[in-house]
């Protein structure tokens, strides 16, 4: 039996790892200390615990340590020790062996562009590495148009004595037929090395001088050419470049919706963008974002085929351990690593890009359809479904303190949300910010439409709120006599985090299931979908009600007069405060538009 006080008593004050081990030895959790005595205390103190600790501490039998000599080995051992043994309560990303990279052959006289992955041994230079193949091929395409470099292996290249198809199309010099010469050939390597590390200025800087020292010359020929590549190179660097010339860093965005969790990696070399890559971790139930950027960041770059680490590495929140990942990250690169979290201007644009591309390849992700007939068939099994659902409606209401409410109805099939079924109801003659009373208006026009043209009505029907809510939908449901529809009110936790909701189903107990259960994240994608459907109804009624003004239903009222009113009195609400007389001094104001403007904004006749 482990005895975990004797175990505490003799645990050292030293930096290492500790592993956690199971009934049969197997690995459950890897971690790391800078003091093992204090970290591994606190998992058997009193104090209270997320439940993801609690989970952990029931099944732990045993614990094996590693005494490190510095923190910085503790933590590059801890990495090695994940992705070695992949502990069920570790966040686990995908350990990719290689990075790909841009290769251009030291052979002479003519090198060649190529795709290249694996150890760095080649002859050649190196660019990189890129997110993705993806990237790599793209970037290698636009030299060939630009540069004119060969990609034929060099067998392909001896054996030709006439220009491929490449050079037909204007994608190779055609080099292999003897139609460029040596020196000019390397001139276009060169520009093609200085074009992946940045330097486009200096490349057009020489390419104006060889266009006018052609013009001059009277080879117009080449110097339209010239031209040409100039122009084909400027409008690369307005595509891809988000600051030109400047700008070194990997960018991280996440984003986590219905139990999906994304890592979106942006990666910017001088200035430009090489491109993004979506990581989908595998984590255990309600891990923090904190746990998850920073499983990211150690497994991505420590001990990784990650061959240049960037300078800086922008986040989007503080990190626990921030400093000690910092110091890590700079002994493995040999240069200092600086991870940046409250940035401004233009890095603040950059990671703004990202957790916009996190959110998309979250989306992404749930209309996967393997995914959704997943989540489905949950659903079924949790609701006692004889089949898997085939029409899902969710109702949610929104408004600003009562102002400009409008319901929302979003619709999910076997395919995932069928948009064009989505409805939104502008809710009028109700108190304002009485929720009930909207929800019941929005259910009583949608089924009552639904029954009158005979569509089809959904097997179940999620309500965005807890017991009060669902009572009201239930009124709605029997007075209109709809049988067959099962309802589900999804009320928010006490945290009103995900992974905490409860459903409530007329007629049953109260059901909690666990955070990482599929039948709940369809629930979360379909509540969220509804969220958002609604309050982007809402702010569209509430800003196009702003816009409106009230002297523009007055007759008489232009834009200019308008104009004239509010430029006087300062704005429209010193106009309110305004008496008749002071109204009828603003220049083009007679009295008795005065006065119909007096009436207008006080709701009296004069």
């Amino acid at each position: 039996m482990f005895d975990i006080k004797a175990f505490l008593d003799n645990a050292p004050h030293h930096p290492g790892v500790y592993q956690m081990l199971g009934e049969e030895g197997n690995i459950l959790y890897v971690g790391k200390a800078k003091n093992l005595k204090k970290r591994l205390t606190s998992y058997f103190s009193t104090a209270q615990k997320d439940p993801k600790t609690l989970a952990l501490v029931k099944h732990i039998k045993n614990i094996d340590i590693t005494v490190t000599r510095s923190e910085n080995e503790a933590l590059i051992l801890e990495c090695n020790l994940i992705k070695k043994h992949k502990p069920r309560y570790n966040i686990l990303f995908r350990d990719d062996k290689s990075y790909p990279y841009i290769l251009i052959t030291d052979e002479q006289p003519y090198p060649r562009i190529d795709f290249y992955r694996g150890p760095l041994k080649k002859e050649g230079r190196y660019f990189g590495p890129y997110p993705n193949s993806t990237a790599v091929r793209e970037t290698i395409h636009l030299i060939q148009k630009v540069f004119q470099i060969r990609t034929c292996s060099d067998n392909f290249f001896t054996s030709r004595t006439r220009p491929c198809l490449h050079h037909q199309i204007g994608l190779c010099s055609g080099s292999c037929a003897g139609l460029i010469s040596e020196e000019e050939y390397a001139q276009n390597v060169r520009h093609a090395m200085l074009f992946l590390e940045g330097k486009n200025e200096l490349i057009v800087d020489e390419l104006h001088k060889k266009m006018e020292l052609a013009a001059k010359n009277l080879n117009y020929e080449l110097a339209a050419r010239v031209r040409d590549q100039i122009a084909k190179i400027r409008e690369i660097q307005e595509r891809q470049y988000v600051s030109a010339g400047k700008g070194d860093a990997d960018i991280i965005g996440l984003a986590i919706s219905a139990g999906i969790i994304c890592i979106q990696l942006l990666v910017i070399r001088t200035g430009r963008i090489l491109g993004s890559r979506a990581y989908f971790p595998s984590a255990p139930a309600h891990s923090t974002t904190e746990d998850i950027l920073t499983a990211f960041i150690t497994q991505h770059y420590l001990g990784s085929q990650v061959h240049e680490i960037p300078k800086e590495i922008i986040l989007d929140e503080s990190l626990p351990e921030q400093a000690w990942l910092a110091a890590t990250l700079s002994e493995e690169a040999k240069h200092k690593i600086l991870l940046s979290t409250a940035v401004r201007g233009e890095r603040k644009k950059w990671l703004e890009m990202a957790n916009t591309n996190a959110k998309q390849s979250v989306a992404s992700q749930l209309i996967n359809k393997t995914n959704t007939k997943e989540r489905l068939a949950a659903l079924q099994q949790l609701l006692h479904l004889a089949k898997p659902p085939k029409r899902i409606e969710c109702f949610d209401i929104s408004h600003s303190m009562g102002e400009a409410t409008v319901a929302a109805c979003v619709v999910f099939d076997s395919n995932g949300p069928a948009k064009n079924d989505y409805r939104r109801f502008n809710i009028t003659d109700i108190t304002p910010g009485d929720d009930i009373a909207a929800m019941t208006q929005a259910l009583t026009r949608r089924y009552k439409r639904l029954q009158s043209t005979e569509q089809k009505l959904p097997e179940i029907l999620l309500i965005d709120g807890g017991l009060t809510q669902l009572h009201a939908a239930e009124k709605v449901i029997d007075t209109l006599e709809i049988k067959d529809i099962i309802l589900v009110g999804v009320a928010k936790g006490v945290t009103r985090k995900p992974g905490f909701e409860t459903l409530h189903i007329p007629g049953q107990p109260p059901i909690n299931l666990e955070s990482d259960s599929l039948a709940l994240h369809l629930i979360q994608q379909i509540r969220d979908e509804a969220h958002r459907f609604a309050i982007t109804g809402h702010r569209q009624r509430r800003d196009k009600t702003r816009r409106t003004s009230t002297l523009e239903s007055i007759p008489g009222i232009g834009a200019k007069r308008r104009r004239e009113l509010l430029r006087y009195f300062g704005g429209i609400q010193a106009l309110n405060r305004a008496s008749l007389d002071e109204i009828a001094k603003v220049p083009g104001i007679s009295q008795s538009l005065a006065q119909r403007i007096f009436e207008a904004l006080h709701n009296v006749a004069v």
